[in-house]
């Protein structure tokens, strides 16, 4: 078990001026991280930070995010990602619940921390990025040498709150330990390079984005998500793996010239928070010329448990039905899908809950036991809330959240399998299925559509085109469009703002 210290000591000491960090365009080598990591580490020290202390950062994506991981770990305390992209009376009710001893903020977030938030929680300091934030660890660069139990929680990060109120996820040292194992099952080592555009306060961000680091490969931080800028940064540090959401990529294939990109050092290109659909996929596929892989996880199981591997994203053939799923989970992930009204095993086809027990899975939620027992159960088995079916092969298929499930006329629905089917329609940018009342069955599915540019389907075309794939009871019996979908952070449909939105339709 490596914490994020100790694999920062270790490749300083083995590969000092190896690239290890670049951030619009300055890059730092592993001496150089290690070396501004003891210094941000002596200013925590400075301000009285202990162990188990917390540490909050509000900001996008910046190279001191990463410093500043090192730091806690380098001192025991707890880093808090906090969402800039929150209202300030949210983000209030975070740093409320988390009590960090101080804030560390970029100036144009610092808006959102509140005179209220701040003293609400009892704060000792508010830190700045900038010329406040580079005299503040100007001091001495000498380790503090703290190394930390395996139990010991590293990363306090906050649920994006798609099912309700964020709750804050506590990561142990061993947990974030095995996103080493991970990058090594990704193929990356020494001479990988990461293109990392999730934002930090994510797991999306701060664990997969230190995969590469894990290995001591080269890391490039995006502020944020520009597929242009992206491109770019692919060309010039000859990027070899990264991480997208299928909406992002279907952006990047929007990019003026990007069939004429040089972007032969793709090696993965792994995606996640939703199902990449076949037309997106082909087209990625032949323009991209690297390979794909989905991942499954979540803030609770210390990023992904199960992957989609290249091998089975063939688009035609017998095996073409595995893209349909999010692939088998890794050797040291245990999973079993439940009955959620018996706990019973359910057989294989038959759709259930997904429960996953492995060391990844966190160490509970902060200052909320009751929540903690209600997660994890039965010698800690973890209730993702998600609703799959497996095949004999071990291959998981997602349908759902349980709690976004439709009942009409005393039918489960699924949205995740209406948007399927929608989403194979050459019209169909991106789709989101919700239940709205209905007189007669209770609830009925209602689909928010997002077109592709020039296409003009009625709504009709498109529920014709579901009823040709499914059960007419599971086809939407209102179709409409919009120019946009709501999504948090990671990328993932917000079905609570959608029904905000569209409550009576």
């Amino acid at each position: 078990m490596s914490t994020f210290a100790q694999i920062i000591r270790e490749h300083a000491a083995q590969r000092p001026q190896a690239p290890a960090l670049s951030f619009e365009g300055r890059t730092w080598t592993f001496e150089e991280l290690h070396s501004l990591s003891s210094r941000a580490a002596q200013a925590l020290l400075n301000e009285g930070v202990k162990p188990g202390d917390r540490v909050a950062l509000l900001t996008k994506n910046r190279a001191e995010f990463y410093e500043l991981l090192l730091a806690c770990s380098k001192v025991g305390a707890i880093l808090v990602g906090l969402n800039w992209r929150l209202a300030p009376v949210e983000l209030e009710a975070i740093v409320q619940d988390a009590a960090p001893t101080l804030v560390i903020t970029g100036p144009d977030e610092a808006q959102l921390l509140t005179v209220s938030a701040r003293a609400q929680a009892g704060l000792r300091r508010v830190i700045v990025f900038g010329q406040s934030y580079a005299a503040w660890r100007a001091g001495s660069d000498e380790d503090p040498g703290y190394v930390g139990a395996p139990d010991e929680v590293a990363l306090l990060l906050y649920t994006s709150g798609t099912t309700g109120l964020p709750k804050g996820v506590m990561l142990s040292n061993e947990n974030m330990s095995f996103t080493r194992r991970l990058a090594m099952s990704w193929g990356m080592g020494p001479q990988s390079v990461n293109l990392v555009a999730m934002p930090m306060f994510h797991i999306g961000g701060c664990g997969y984005g230190s995969s590469t680091l894990m290995v001591g490969g080269h890391t490039v931080l995006m502020r944020e998500v520009n597929p242009a800028v992206a491109i770019d940064l692919i060309e010039r540090y000859r990027v070899t793996h990264t991480f997208f959401v299928p909406a992002v990529v279907q952006a990047l294939l929007q990019v003026p010239g990007i069939e004429q990109a040089k972007l032969s050092s793709l090696q993965l290109l792994m995606y996640g928070a939703s199902p990449i659909g076949e037309v997106l996929l082909r087209r990625a596929l032949s323009v991209l010329r690297c390979n794909f892989m989905q991942a499954y996880g979540m803030t609770e199981t210390a990023g992904t448990v199960l992957d989609l591997p290249p091998k089975d994203h063939e688009l035609d053939g017998p095996r073409a039905g595995l893209l349909r799923s999010c692939g088998r989970a890794y050797p040291w992930v245990a999973l079993r899908i439940i009955d959620p009204t018996t706990l019973a095993d359910v057989a294989p086809g038959q759709v259930g809950e997904i429960w996953l027990k492995s060391l990844m899975v966190m160490k509970g939620y902060w200052g909320k036991p009751d929540a903690t027992a209600e997660a994890i159960v039965n010698g800690g088995w973890l209730r993702t809330g998600d609703a799959a079916y497996q095949d004999a092969q071990g291959y998981v298929y997602l349908f759902d959240r349980f709690k976004d499930m439709i009942i009409s006329g005393g039918e489960n629905i699924y949205p995740a399998e209406v948007e399927n089917a929608l989403n194979a329609h050459p019209a169909v940018l991106e789709v989101g299925v919700i239940g709205v009342p209905h007189e007669r069955w209770g609830e009925t599915p209602m689909a928010i559509v997002v077109l592709r540019p020039g296409q003009h389907p009625e709504p009709t075309d498109l529920i014709a085109f579901t009823r040709e794939r499914l059960a007419h009871y599971k086809c939407p019996t209102k179709l409409i469009f919009s120019d946009t979908l709501p999504r948090n952070a990671s990328g993932k449909l917000l079905k609570r703002e959608l029904r905000r939105q569209y409550p009576q339709d």
